[in-house]
């Protein structure tokens, strides 16, 4: 009797375990798998969210090296220009200069030339008036002073020639 005793028991057991089993599937597989796939989905939610994320970054970090590249290309661009504005800017400089400093010499040479000419009337008129005195003591006699520089003024051209 004890082993039919313990199949009964064996037996009973495993009919309650499986009406167990038919109960908590019932009354709990469902609320569990509906957990469980709440679970997954959110799981699978976050998993793609952090893809687009990942592949968000990756297009902002492309666009911000993009904009970086075109930040240098721009500065090289003004910089260029501002160096061909500067060597534009000293080259006028330099242009007005010269031509500045080619006015003052031709301004130089101008008044070196008439003070040239007024050194050269000056020594003439000097000449003639040394003339007259000389030729007066040579001659003893006074001639007409306007007829006496015509004759200096003569001979001084013949000479000059």
């Amino acid at each position: 009797m004890n082993l039919n005793a313990n199949v009964s028991t064996i037996i009973f057991t495993i009919i309650n375990f499986i009406i167990l089993l038919f109960i908590l599937k019932h009354f709990f597989s469902k609320p569990l798998n509906k957990i469980m796939d709440e679970r997954r989905n959110g799981i699978n939610t976050s998993i793609q969210n952090a893809k687009d994320n990942e592949e968000k970054a990756e297009i902002s970090r492309i666009e911000k090296d993009k904009l970086l590249h075109d930040s240098k290309t721009k500065g090289r661009d003004i910089v260029e220009e501002y160096k061909v504005k500067a060597q534009s800017v000293s080259q006028e400089i330099i242009d007005d200069a010269k031509k500045e400093s080619a006015t003052i010499i031709e301004r130089s040479r101008i008044e070196i030339e008439r003070e040239k000419e007024k050194a050269i009337s000056e020594i003439q008129k000097q000449v003639i008036d040394l003339s007259l005195i000389l030729s007066e003591k040579a001659l003893e006699k006074h001639i007409d002073e306007k007829e006496h520089r015509k004759l200096i003024e003569d001979f001084i051209v013949k000479v000059g020639s």
